[in-house]
Formats: structure tokens, sequence, C-alpha cells
């Protein structure tokens, strides 16, 4: 299987930041990131924290985490009445992503 990330490292920070802002980044993915700003300043030409730079990078408006969360919350409720289980957040996270971000 490939690595969906291979040559596209901002990607992964886009994913990072759909997950974090529906809930579902874990700790440990957010401390590696965070370790990681100083090479993402450099890599992006940017500062701040990498929820920062992927908002500054996207032109994200203020309060767009929010939006995402609603956006999965609200179709959360849907897809378990329709699925009867609860969505997956990475494959929610993917498909945000592809459907709203083309990479």
């Amino acid at each position: 299987m490939s690595d969906i990330y291979a040559g596209k490292p901002f990607l992964k920070l886009l994913d990072s930041y759909v997950l974090d802002a529906i809930g579902a980044l874990d700790a440990e993915s957010d401390a590696a990131l965070r370790a990681r700003e100083p090479e993402f300043h450099k890599m992006f030409g940017a500062t701040g924290a990498w929820r920062t730079i992927v908002e500054q990078r996207m032109q994200f408006p203020a309060g767009m985490a929010g939006a995402i969360r609603e956006v999965w919350e609200k179709g959360g409720a849907k897809f378990r009445a329709a699925q009867g289980r609860d969505p997956d957040p990475v494959e929610f996270t993917r498909h945000f992503v592809d459907t709203n971000f083309p990479h």
C-alpha cells in the first residue's frame, strides 16, 4: 500500500487539522506535530503553531475548525441513522479533504 502523504507534506498537516477539529487527533500525534513546527516553518515559509500554518496557507476564515466539527457532528448523526454504526474519523477526514480541498 502506498503512502498517501509521499511528496505531499502539507496534506498530512491538513488531515491532522481536520482530525483535530473533530476531536480525533491523538495526543501523541499532536505532540509530534508541535515538535516539528520549526521544520514546518522552514518548509512552508511560515510561523506559528502547526494549526496556524494550516489556517494561513489555506486562508481559512476564523472559526473553520468549528465549522468542520459541525459538519462531522451533523453528518455523523445521519451516517449512524443510515449505516447503523459510528463514522470513522480517518475515513471522514480523507473524504472531507478530498472533496473540499482537492490535491
